[in-house]
């Protein structure tokens, strides 16, 4: 994998916040720890756009004929009856 050198300016008191992150052993560096933010980040924006494309599906879809009861039997199912 190419990386590519980056420099950030952060306050004193995010800069102790990450000193106190790599101190924990989680993290070698500081640039594991902001990697690892990112990658959260990436993640986290994937799965909001994934819910959004399913509410547009949902909208998109109209309105349905089922019952309260059919849309709550119907989840019990698909969730194994754990609802």
């Amino acid at each position: 994998m190419t990386m590519t050198r980056k420099t950030i300016t952060i306050s004193t008191s995010m800069d102790a916040w990450v000193k106190n992150q790599v101190g924990t052993g989680r993290y070698g560096n500081d640039s594991e720890y902001f990697r690892d933010l990112i990658r959260h980040d990436q993640e986290k924006q994937e799965k909001l756009e994934a819910l959004r494309a399913a509410i547009d599906a949902g909208r998109k879809s109209g309105v349905s004929d089922s019952t309260m009861a059919d849309i709550l039997r119907d989840a019990q199912a698909e969730a194994g009856g754990e609802i």
